[in-house]
């Protein structure tokens, strides 16, 4: 049977492979519904929307196992998830790896930042060495038990060292043992094109709202060289705007009434959560 990694690989090595954030499982089931290939379970999701904290790392590994783990086993496309600087150091990492991979999820990325880390498309990012980010890379890949779950090594240099220091510090992850590469905050096409000229790799772009990369559809990115894309706070910031309006509406008219129309229906939910109400017991099929 193929693990949830080497279904990712496959998905990569045979077309463009896009994955909507999702922020909770009942999202990635919607992703999945959607027709996407697989899920990325975003940190910044995850920090927002259940702890209601910024995307500071403040969830603990564990909590972001639990979390990611919940979305990863809903579905059965192939889900990854954002570990941030894999919550320490070398053997850290490589207990991430391993504690990820037994949560279900096939694959995970990790950055170069430290561990007072910030979003990626603010400013104020401090890096660690290329060498230290070597090693982690290194750990979580020796440290993985399933050869096929997936590692992606994420570098932030681009705002704080410069473009030929990400290619310079891609190239230096992917001798360590990392399977593909994440960019982060590229700022623009050209940027995009170049990146993937000179790093010969699977490479991931971050396509979320109100950053620093353009918003470049997923047959451009193609084009210029990528293979996965990321829409991390998509479908959150559409949720959030949505349920902002409703909530004042509420508090105004005081009925949801006109809301009823825009709302997934209790038959909706039950359809995407596979629940027959009248079954004796929910079958568990996934």
């Amino acid at each position: 049977m193929t693990s949830p990694g080497g279904t990712l690989r496959k998905l990569i090595a045979r077309s463009f492979v896009a994955m909507p954030g999702a922020f909770n499982a009942a999202t990635a089931r919607l992703i999945e519904r959607a027709g996407f290939p697989a899920v990325y379970v975003s940190g910044a999701g995850l920090c927002n929307a259940t702890a209601g904290v910024p995307d500071i790392g403040l969830l603990s590994r564990n909590e972001v196992a639990q979390l990611a783990g919940y979305a990863a086993r809903a579905v059965k496309i192939p889900a990854i998830v954002d570990a941030d600087t894999g919550f320490g150091g070398p053997a850290q990492a490589a207990q991430t790896a391993r504690v990820l991979e037994h949560a279900g999820l096939a694959g995970m990325h990790i950055e170069d930042q430290s561990t007072d880390k910030r979003c990626g498309h603010l400013p104020g990012k401090r890096l660690i060495s290329a060498e230290r980010m070597a090693a982690k890379v290194k750990a979580a890949a020796h440290g993985r038990r399933d050869r096929d779950f997936f590692i992606i090594a994420r570098t932030d240099a681009r705002s704080v060292e410069g473009f030929d220091a990400a290619v310079s510090r891609a190239k230096t992850y992917l001798a360590a043992g990392a399977d593909a590469i994440f960019p982060e905050a590229l700022e623009s096409a050209a940027e995009f094109r170049e990146f993937a000229r000179r790093v010969r790799a699977p490479l991931l772009a971050n396509m979320t709202e109100f950053g620093k990369s353009p918003l470049l559809s997923i047959t451009n990115l193609s084009r210029l060289g990528f293979r996965m894309a990321i829409f991390p706070q998509t479908a959150f910031r559409v949720a959030m705007k949505s349920e902002e309006k409703c909530l004042a509406d509420l508090r105004r008219d005081g009925t949801q009434r006109k809301w009823i129309s825009r709302m997934q229906t209790r038959k909706e939910l039950y359809k995407l959560l596979d629940y027959d109400p009248s079954a004796a017991h929910w079958p568990i099929t996934r």
